[in-house]
């Protein structure tokens, strides 16, 4: 009889593993793996030198003190780095999370409670029968007490608690990346508005200046009325002049205010002072970056490698949904003490109790689940390549956009001072010619006005190539480290 019991039991065990075999191996077929392109130009400007201006560290490509202060606090208070921060310490506890998943559960318990069988069932007769037999009582209401310990372990026969554990790293170190992109340009971004600052104050001192000569302009056009050879027209013009020039400078008094709070939100203080130095602004003189070849941006940019990153983890995920096709092997374990009195607890081994089992499962019918589950982590990685080629080839247009922007603003900027120069000499002759009577009011005032405009659109132009050095430092991927 037990022989035939035994038979029986390996034939189901047979059947149940032939089942499962059989459930794994008519899972979906397998998706091509989309194959990412990381080919890029070999220049971006003809040239192969690998010199590269973004393997330079913050505190040395910024050298203005009050600059370089100004990023060193942001990198300690930025609200939203330190978010960024927390969220990669959020990642870090993910991965012991995921190595705690195909290891061992151990736990140890206890508990106590009552019991009254009913004597109509099985275990109320047995127990009947048993006080019969035993010619005793034993009250109806039973206590049971126990205290032990209990073990699960799930076998990791597919790898699939290991792949999700390497894609808790893989996200980890894209988050560390993360925080890299997010320091290269919260850099960028006060040294641009740093630049910008310094630029509405040369601005604030061009205005200014131009309403002391307005002014001047104004008592010589006064002067002239009272000898007759002017009209009042040309008095009110000239005033009106002054309160147009007077009231752009309040504007820029304005922006000076709304730049400064920009970087002290930066910063993570509350609105003060920006300290600069202003006066030597236009004397700037830009650095020559340094590209490199495109291949670099792969090793530099925070962002291409975080891209990177979340690909490999895209993968991985294709191969732990993949996994739930197969059969899982799980084993538990107990072992402790179990009595219906407190005092027989430690009686051994009559309260010594123990259990060792496994069970193996797996899906059979109705994968609809799963199969959506599987081919969602395909798509997701198809998306990761694309985001990552997307990633990359933003990086390439934006270097080289920065590139040509800097050499075109060097042009222009020659052309914008020959302009300056020109006007403001034109300025001296329009009010010698107006005192000679050979050049009327209305010459006066529109010379004034094309020097100011383009006093303040030269300071403009610098404050561009001061930008488009910063930025093609963040589009190298400079910055971070």
């Amino acid at each position: 009889m037990k022989t035939q019991n035994k038979k029986l039991t390996l034939q189901c065990l047979g059947f149940l593993f032939f089942a499962l075999s059989f459930s794994a191996c008519v899972g979906p077929a397998n998706f091509v793996e989309k194959k990412v392109n990381k080919n890029t130009p070999e220049s971006f400007n003809n040239s192969l030198d690998t010199t590269n201006t973004a393997k330079t560290v913050w505190k040395s490509y910024f050298t203005d003190p009050y600059l370089s202060a100004l990023i060193d606090t942001a990198l300690h208070n930025n609200q939203e780095l330190n978010i960024t921060l927390q969220e990669i310490e959020i990642a870090q506890n993910e991965i012991k999370a995921r190595k705690g998943e195909y290891l061992p559960f151990v736990n140890l318990g206890g508990g106590a409670g009552v019991e009254k069988a009913s004597r109509y069932t099985s275990q109320g007769a047995s127990d009947a029968m048993s006080q019969i037999r035993a010619g005793k009582e034993t009250p109806e209401v039973l206590p049971n007490m126990y205290v032990g310990a209990f073990a699960s372990w799930e076998v990791d026969i597919w790898h699939k608690l290991r792949n999700a554990r390497k894609v808790a790293v893989a996200n980890y170190l894209a988050s560390v990346e993360g925080k890299n992109f997010l320091v290269t340009n919260l850099v960028a971004e006060i040294a641009n508005s740093y630049y910008e600052l310094m630029s509405l104050d040369n601005q604030l001192d061009i205005i200014k200046k131009n309403i002391d000569i307005l002014n001047n302009a104004l008592s010589i056009i006064k002067q002239e009325k009272q000898a007759a050879k002017v009209t009042e027209l040309a008095v009110r013009r000239f005033e009106a002049e002054v309160y147009k020039t007077q009231s752009l400078q309040y504007e820029i008094q304005q922006k000076i205010i709304e730049t400064e709070n920009r970087i002290n939100f930066l910063v993570g203080r509350f609105p003060q002072h920006v300290q600069r130095d202003s006066q030597n602004f236009n004397a700037l003189v830009p650095s020559k970056m340094y590209a490199g070849v495109p291949s670099q941006l792969l090793e530099n940019r925070p962002d291409i490698k975080q891209a990177e990153l979340k690909l490999g983890a895209a993968k991985l995920d294709i191969s732990i949904a993949k996994a739930n096709f197969y059969p899982s092997l799980g084993l538990s374990a107990a072992f402790g003490f179990r009595s219906y009195s407190p005092l027989y607890l430690a009686s051994i081994p009559q309260a010594l109790v123990a259990s060792l089992a496994g069970d193996l499962a797996g899906p059979l019918i109705n994968k609809n689940a799963i199969t959506a589950t599987y081919k969602n982590a395909n798509a997701k990685q198809i998306q990761a390549v694309y985001n990552y080629e997307r990633t990359m080839l933003n990086a390439y247009i934006e270097v080289a956009n920065q590139l040509s922007n800097i050499d075109n603003l060097e042009k222009n900027y020659a052309m914008k001072n020959n302009q300056v120069q020109a006007l403001t000499q034109s300025t001296d002759i329009s009010i010698k010619l107006f005192k000679s009577a050979r050049a009327d009011y209305m010459e006066v005032l529109l010379t004034q006005r094309d020097v100011l405009e383009s006093k303040m659109e030269l300071i403009e132009t610098r404050m561009r190539q001061m930008n488009a050095l910063v930025n093609t430092y963040r589009a190298l991927g400079g910055g971070w480290n």
